[in-house]
């Protein structure tokens, strides 16, 4: 964690500024961050769930940027794209020392390398399977080529680093895609959007009135503004299982993830099954796809009367449910 390797830096030659905002980049939820005073503090957050525990805690969080900081400290995500995003993004809005922090297993090893080898590192502070490290804010201009470039699937549609799928269509939508019956009702949701790509089919419906894009990535929900530009999308920055519309769902779509971290955690998409019975119309219908691998069909079954597997292939299994069972409803 972030903690102990921040304590022990300053305590060993880090100086943070004594004035001025200072800028945290996607720390932990559960992080303490020593030394550092709540009030100066803003949270650079643009996952919903993670967002809304810091300020819970009485932390400001933002989606994005907002003003120039005295420092700043990047918490590495997995995604090498998207932590060279932002640690670009920290150094061009930071007059001061910006840190970096992170877990072995989110390639700070790496990074720690690509960046001595173009400015002077300070630290590393080593501890707790991770490492810490500092630069000037004279060397921070070295790093405005890492910064973030939306770019294009193959299919035309726009993605940017550290979204799901950001290099191409995911198998597994596609293959929903292809399962999606010519009906789907007036009123559909996509829990868990990602950059649009399951919403743009949907879109393809005559019948459908409304499709709800809902997405805790504020960054692949802005994605998905710019690949799903029909006026019946509705675009929601929520966590899909806490989300709730005025009205009840016709149907949903979904390819729910099952990952945080590097850790395979099933009970996400649990959640997800859950929320759907939660959301739909008496009569609604369920369409999901997941890795074949992941054990959903108690959850299906616990909340929903009726459930087919409609096939899929060797890594992927498909998934109609419905009929919500009326406690799931409530």
């Amino acid at each position: 964690m972030i903690d102990a390797r921040l304590d022990l830096a300053l305590q060993g030659g880090l100086e943070l500024p004594e004035e001025g905002q200072i800028a945290v980049f996607r720390p932990p939820e559960d992080a303490q961050l020593p030394g550092i005073d709540r009030d100066r503090c803003h949270i650079v957050q643009d996952f919903k769930p993670v967002f809304d525990a810091w300020e819970a805690r009485g932390y400001t969080a933002v989606r994005m940027i907002r003003d120039r900081y005295a420092a700043a400290i990047v918490c590495l995500p997995r995604a090498k794209s998207e932590a060279r995003a932002l640690i670009a993004a920290a150094c061009g809005t930071c007059d001061g020392v910006v840190v970096i922090d992170g877990q072995k297993t989110q390639g700070i090893d790496s990074i720690f390398r690509e960046m001595k080898a173009r400015v002077t590192v300070n630290g590393p502070i080593s501890k707790a399977h991770g490492k810490l490290f500092w630069i000037d804010a004279a060397a921070s201009d070295f790093f405005a080529d890492w910064a973030e470039v939306p770019s294009q699937t193959p299919g035309g549609f726009w993605t940017a680093p550290g979204v799901f799928s950001a290099d191409a269509v995911d198998l597994a939508s596609a293959l929903l895609v292809d399962a999606l019956p010519a009906k789907l009702g007036a009123e559909v949701a996509d829990l868990g959007a990602g950059w649009g790509f399951l919403a743009a089919h949907v879109l393809t419906r005559e019948s459908v009135k409304t499709v709800h894009l809902v997405e805790a990535g504020h960054s692949a929900l802005e994605c998905a503004r710019h690949n799903v530009t029909d006026d019946r999308a509705k675009f929601h920055w929520e966590d899909a299982t806490k989300w709730a519309p005025p009205h009840r769902m016709d149907s949903i779509v979904m390819n729910p993830p099952f990952h945080q971290g590097r850790a395979a955690e099933p009970q996400i998409g649990q959640a997800f099954v859950a929320a759907a019975a939660r959301l739909l119309q008496p009569n609604g219908n369920l369409w999901m796809v997941a890795n074949r691998h992941l054990p959903y069909e108690a959850e299906l079954k616990k909340n929903f009367d009726h459930v087919e597997e409609l096939g899929g292939d060797a890594r992927f299994k498909l998934f109609h449910a419905s009929r919500p069972v009326r406690s799931a409803r409530r």
